[in-house]
């Protein structure tokens, strides 16, 4: 390791110069692609200890290589001249990432020696709270954005927001440079890891205890469910990790949730299966949830180019499967101004989605931001 570069709550960036593949030559083979002499790698301290400069790491660059996802770094799998300290012995037993080489073993919320487990050992009911569910981890600081901007113009308090990252994108939650923002400013009062995801403030072994996790324990007045970063998609109707924003809603609705689906909208990607509403929020709400739910439907400022008018329109066309007579859920119409644009520029993270920012795609943050509108209206 050559440089330590930023550092946030659980993840250090490194700049690590890599030693030559042996018999590669200086060209692509079929088994060693080329990387650059230095590359980008991201260490999670708590799984293979601090790294200092000089240190010699062994990284993980299958998905760099491939320019694939991981935020363009190389992952530190481990140091390869030093072990890190073992971890202080204490309570806990669930095992997250499991059965892999860097599982993770850590006190549950749910867990039997945790000081919550009498809270939770019955627990079955959400008593009406707000869930919005999103398909992107991007969507995040958008609906938190919305949900305060809402409380501000119906000058009520600040909703206590907490966060359930399902596992479908980013395993560590220390990953998330969003959720390490969020929580530092108090945006988010709770990152509440579950599944097999692992690094927020309290894990949950499924997404209805972390639900049931957030009211009982957080005591949040509305929840969002989303994935970690890292979206998987295949270009197929079921290949994608999205898919369980559906199951999301059901859960919510079992618990006694109000469900909040937030739509993945946009005006700037070039794929026709994402422009207007994706067909990842069409398939997992129109398909997968079995339990009805309120679908925030962005009402655009009229554009003097047409732009966002036209985007409106087709919205509209793509949402109204998802109600009845076809489907089972609420569209519910949500002004999307320029106040709330405004609200979403003032973020304390930088929002940003399929390398996109709220200027570049305005539509996408915008719908998100509706969710949190709608439930913060919910609370009354």
């Amino acid at each position: 390791m050559v440089s330590l570069g930023a550092t946030w709550p659980g993840a250090a960036e490194l700049t690590v110069e890599l030693e030559p593949v042996p018999g590669t030559g200086t060209g692509p083979t079929e088994t060693a692609p080329v990387l650059p002499g230095t590359v980008r790698a991201l260490a999670y301290p708590e799984l293979v200890g601090e790294i200092g400069v000089g240190a010699r790491v062994l990284l993980n660059v299958s998905a760099q290589a491939r320019g694939l996802g991981t935020g363009g770094y190389a992952l530190v799998v481990a140091r390869t001249d030093a072990l890190p300290a073992d971890p202080p012995a204490g309570p806990g037993h669930l095992v997250k990432a499991r059965y892999t080489p860097l599982q993770a073993m850590v006190l549950g919320v749910d867990d039997q020696e945790s000081t919550h487990h009498e809270v939770l050992r019955d627990a079955d009911d959400l008593a009406g709270m707000p869930v919005v569910v999103a398909d992107l981890h991007s969507a995040l600081p958008a609906i938190v954005a919305g949900a305060r901007f809402a409380a501000a113009r119906a000058g009520r308090p600040v909703p206590r927001v907490a966060y359930v990252m399902t596992d479908g994108g980013a395993l560590p939650a220390w990953f998330s440079r969003t959720v390490a923002g969020l929580r530092s400013s108090g945006w988010v009062e709770a990152c509440i890891t579950t599944g097999q995801s692992f690094g927020g403030d309290l894990e949950a072994v499924t997404v209805h205890t972390g639900l049931l996790t957030a009211r009982h324990v957080v005591g949040a007045d509305l929840v969002v469910v989303a994935q970690g970063p890292g979206n998987l998609g295949t270009g197929t109707r079921w290949g994608f990790s999205g898919v369980a924003a559906g199951e999301a809603v059901n859960a919510s609705a079992t618990l006694g949730g109000r469900a909040v689906a937030s739509l993945r909208v946009s005006g700037a990607d070039l794929r026709e299966r994402h422009l207007g509403v994706s067909h990842h929020s069409l398939t997992a709400y129109g398909r997968v949830a079995l339990a009805s739910a309120d679908v925030p439907v962005p009402r655009f400022d009229p554009d003097p180019h047409g732009g966002l008018d036209a985007l409106g329109r087709r919205v509209d066309d793509q949402v109204a499967a998802l109600a009845a007579p076809h489907g089972r859920h609420r569209l519910v119409d949500v002004p999307a101004d320029a106040d709330l644009l405004s609200a979403l520029a003032g973020t304390p993270v930088r929002l940003s989605t399929m390398g996109r920012g709220l200027e570049q795609d305005p539509a996408a943050f915008l719908a998100a931001a509706v969710a949190g509108v709608h439930a913060v209206a919910l609370l009354d």
